[in-house]
């Protein structure tokens, strides 16, 4: 028993090995931005809990200050790195010129969404912090301007109120209303549309919203446009102050704070001044947002590109195959591209992977009708639920594209291994010398055979199906590599759009 125990062990820690040797760099990509997030949090905390100039600000909102603006930078550097993973048009660049992305790296790139995803969450979790850090200031900073305080509470509260002296509080009085004050500022307006236009995307974004209706998905996506605007105009309103620096060679805190009551007469203790920091949330977004931007002009140059469909075939199971020519259209195999049919959405593009040689004269795609645009799609190309439109009454397409994708690294791997079951006699059923298989694959033998005819050796294995085949797949990747650097590795690529 206990060697069957130690076996288990020994299997489980042979295959975490093998995970870490597999998906090295998306741990260190991963762990690398965990770090930074962890960084930037810690120093913005720890300048805000120590600074000089917003003393202060701490006596007002004590520690739920550095709380708000740790957040605030890592939401920013965040918001940063959101736009970079979708470009589609820089990651093609990347895999087809960037010499460090050979072989089984590159396959890292199509894990894009995935770090997309991963950069989305922490954009939730670090405005969820902000959020309720604010919430707790505003109610310190209404309650610092209640009756019952006093000192150098009060002290602060209420300056601002003769000329020649700034506020620190943007509460003026006890009986205004916060709910009222905040949205009557340029940070509560934005700080609301960021909110709701956040809520709007991760809602949406789910894998249920996306598979009953991805139309939704993709329309309230189209509100990260209010969002990034909100943001890089919600620090404006500069609601949370510190001390100037002339102010501070003036008005040594260390000493005054402990003399407010004569702010007024003494002479080494002149009234405080305060200004709020300039708005920086426009710097960090500036340079992915104008990349963004020029994704999108790409896509808008190749849209108004004419597309002229050569060919239109109805298949079984609902599938349409489409041939296409577009001028100077180049592609490679494995490559995928955007559809749009302006006249079912002017906004919606799918992906789709190309399905015709690259010596070919056209490009072609087979969409199976899964969803309300491929079904609208479909019923645009048929006359009467069945024949084929004529050619001159077809719908207009679009197409941007080609981009890379997980597929266009099959070639660049050592072997190439396609199971098959061939003999002299056709199958019986499609009257192909391809073998029809009936039930799943036995992996096992699969992957055994295969590790056995090229040992040492990198091996790509290739994926584009429902997630039960992917799992599977992935798994047997870890099982069978060898925990050897030497020995036979399984690299495992899944399609991902």
């Amino acid at each position: 028993m206990k060697e069957r125990i130690c076996q288990q062990q020994e299997r489980k820690t042979v295959m975490m090995g093998c995970w870490m040797l597999n998906e090295s760099v998306s741990v260190i990509l991963a762990l690398s931005w965990l770090g930074v997030n962890l960084y930037l949090f810690i120093d913005t905390f720890r300048w805000y809990g120590e600074e000089e100039s917003f003393f202060y600000t701490r006596v007002i909102l004590g520690s739920t200050l550095a709380w708000a603006r740790a957040s605030a930078v890592c939401l920013n550097f965040n918001c940063m790195l959101i736009l970079l993973p979708i470009s589609r048009n820089l990651i093609s660049f990347i895999r087809g010129a960037s010499i460090c992305c050979r072989g089984p790296w590159r396959r890292h790139l199509d894990k894009n969404l995935k770090f997309h995803k991963l950069v989305a969450y922490g954009i939730a979790i670090n405005a969820t912090i902000h959020i309720a850090a604010h919430l707790c200031n505003l109610e310190r900073y209404h309650l610092s301007q209640s009756a019952e305080a006093e000192g150098l509470l009060a002290a602060l509260s209420k300056l601002g109120d003769t000329p020649n002296e700034s506020y620190i509080n943007p509460i003026r009085t006890s009986h205004t209303n916060t709910t009222t004050e905040l949205l009557s500022t340029i940070a509560g307006i934005t700080g609301l549309l960021i909110s709701v236009a956040l809520i709007l995307i991760m809602t949406s974004s789910t894998e249920f919203i996306r598979q009953i209706s991805y139309e939704l998905f993709w329309y309230t996506h189209h509100v990260f446009i209010i969002f990034f605007i909100s943001l890089s105009i919600h620090g404006a309103g500069r609601i949370v102050r510190g001390q100037t620096p002339e102010s501070l060679l003036l008005h040594n805190v260390t000493f005054c704070r402990d003399h407010y009551a004569e702010w007024q007469a003494a002479a080494q203790c002149p009234v405080p001044q305060f200004s709020g920091k300039e708005p920086s949330a426009w710097k960090w977004v500036l340079g992915p947002v104008v990349l963004y931007a020029c994704e999108r002009v790409i896509r808008f140059w190749r849209f108004q590109q004419e597309v002229v469909i050569t060919k239109v075939v109805s298949h079984p199971s609902g599938v349409l195959e489409l041939h296409m020519k577009k001028r100077n259209f180049k592609m490679a195999p494995g490559q995928y591209v955007l559809l749009q049919c302006p006249s079912i959405s002017s906004l919606e593009w799918h992906p789709f992977t190309l399905t015709s040689a690259p010596q070919e004269d056209f490009f072609s795609v087979h969409i199976r009708t899964a969803g309300d645009w491929t079904r609208a799609l479909r019923k645009a190309f048929e006359e009467d639920g069945q024949t084929i439109k004529e050619p001159r009454s077809l719908p207009r397409l679009a197409v941007d594209g080609p981009f890379g994708a997980a597929l266009t690294d099959v070639f660049h791997y050592p072997a190439i291994h396609i199971a098959l079951h061939w003999d002299e006699n056709t199958d019986v059923i499609t009257g192909l010398k391809q073998k029809t298989f009936y039930g799943r694959p036995n992996w096992n033998n699969e992957f055994r055979q295969i590790a056995y005819n090229h040992p040492s050796s990198s091996i790509g294995v290739f994926s584009c199906g429902p997630k039960a085949l992917s799992k599977t797949l992935q798994r047997m990747c870890r099982v069978y590599s060898s925990a050897d650097p030497r020995g036979v590795h399984f690299y495992y690529n899944k399609e991902s759009f």
